[in-house]
């Protein structure tokens, strides 16, 4: 039998917080439709990039390492590196931050209102602070650290 490492476990249930939060967010009565144009995912082009918690960053890392990444790459047009640039696609769509779920693309209905999902996002800081982060970063830098951690 494994020894237990109590520091993995608590990971592991934050992380699980962080896709409760997800889910949460998914059920809430807040019409959207993401089309999956990419538009948000043009960081450069927008001037906006989704700014990650540590429990966000670590899910979005695991799911990186999942497609057999070790690293990220910039893409020169500035987008985002979770982006195939082949197939204008969300590479971890199903484990993509926050930020990306309730983003200001107008193709998916705009932003969330911020008192929508202020909740959550206290939530996610809660987790971020039980993780040993220190606030959110820019989703390159969050999930570039996030890896060197894994």
């Amino acid at each position: 039998m494994p020894a237990r490492n109590p520091e993995l476990e608590a990971t592991n249930q934050a992380l699980a917080d962080v896709r409760k939060i997800y889910a949460e967010l998914a059920a809430r009565p807040i019409e959207r439709s993401c089309q999956r144009v990419a538009q948000c995912c043009q960081f450069q082009l927008t001037g906006k990039i989704p700014h990650l918690t540590k429990g966000e960053a670590l899910i979005a890392a695991r799911a990186v390492r999942a497609r057999g990444k070790k690293s990220l790459t910039s893409p020169a047009d500035g987008s985002c590196p979770m982006l195939d640039p082949r197939t204008l696609r969300c590479q971890i769509y199903e484990a993509r931050p926050f930020g990306c779920r309730t983003h200001f693309c107008s193709a998916a209905g705009g932003p969330y209102q911020r008192n929508e999902v202020l909740d959550l996002i206290h939530r996610l800081e809660s987790i971020d602070e039980s993780l040993g982060g220190d606030g959110p970063k820019p989703l390159p830098k969050a999930i570039t650290q996030a890896l060197a951690e894994l």
